[in-house]
């Protein structure tokens, strides 16, 4: 069963809203042979033609509060609607300058990626980020400790764990694990050309998807767990899929006892009241292996 003594104030769980905005750019880096294609890349362009603004009008009538990973050219392009977020109370968190698969980046091109991203994301809210999400792809070793000496204080990228815990090589730096079955992208993104996903048939049943949604919280809010959604604004803000997201919302606000929280928020919590990651856990397993054999 949960432990009382995990969140603050007696919430028996925690709930992090994080969207990520990437507007056409995540297509461009998942298939660039797109770049020019206007009617395709109008799907993706639907976050910010519509998305947007319905995500942080949903968010302000259910008076929650979200984290939004934002790649540093896409707030440069979209200024009005970043200042829309921040205005809305929410945070802005950073997923690099460009939109990019981080395997193919040096941890050198990684972390410049991580400092010009923050950069423009300061140029434009006045805040300097301590939040991130890799765009695609992995870490080079050391990465974590280039986040945390970019002042990054929380990250969300990683999975193989419920609760948040601290990276054993830079414990200033907090993770919030994430699990596909709390994302949109997988339920719901699709494309016929470029096929999206591969094999296509993909758009599942909303009630299906969320009754999953509704069964995951369930369980998570049981055992005391951190319940972290992954939103897109382009795949989760049509017209009968924001129903979802207000079905799901409104029925986790019914619990007078669950903390819905930003990622800094969490992360601050975490960092100040919570034990070390034990050698056993999966962050520090990977830590040994990946600088042991060089992966």
């Amino acid at each position: 069963m949960a432990d009382s003594t995990v969140w603050p104030n007696g919430y028996r769980c925690a709930v992090v809203l994080t969207v990520d905005y990437n507007d056409v750019h995540g297509i461009l880096t998942q298939a660039p042979e797109v770049a020019g294609r206007d009617k395709t890349l109008s799907v993706w362009r639907y976050g910010t033609q519509r998305g947007v603004e319905r995500l942080l009008g949903l968010f302000e009538e259910l008076g929650v509060s979200s984290s939004w990973c934002i790649p540093g050219i896409v707030a440069e392009e979209n200024p009005q609607h970043v200042r829309a977020i921040q205005a809305g109370g929410h945070e802005i968190a950073c997923a690099g300058y460009r939109h990019q698969n981080y395997d193919n980046l040096t941890l050198a091109e990684q972390s410049a990626e991580v400092a010009k991203g923050c950069a423009a994301l300061s140029a434009l809210t006045g805040q300097r980020p301590t939040g991130f999400r890799i765009p695609a792809g992995n870490g080079a070793p050391g990465f974590i400790e280039a986040l945390r000496d970019h002042g990054i204080r929380w990250d969300s990228s990683w999975r193989g764990d419920d609760l948040p815990f601290a990276h054993p090589t830079a414990p200033e730096v907090i993770e919030l694990p994430l699990h596909y079955e709390l994302e949109d992208e997988p339920y719901f993104a699709f494309n016929l050309s470029p096929a999206v996903p591969p094999a296509q048939s993909r758009i599942a049943s909303y009630s299906h998807t969320l009754g999953n949604l509704q069964m995951d919280f369930a369980g998570f809010y049981r055992f005391g767990l951190c319940y972290v959604l992954r939103l897109h604004p382009e795949i989760i803000a049509t017209p009968g899929r924001i129903g979802v997201l207000r079905e799901l919302l409104q029925g986790i606000q019914q619990h007078d006892d669950v903390w819905i929280a930003t990622g800094a928020e969490v992360a601050h919590w975490w960092a100040e009241s919570a034990a070390p990651v034990t050698e056993d856990h999966p962050a520090a397993v990977y830590e040994r292996h990946y600088r042991d054999y060089g992966v």
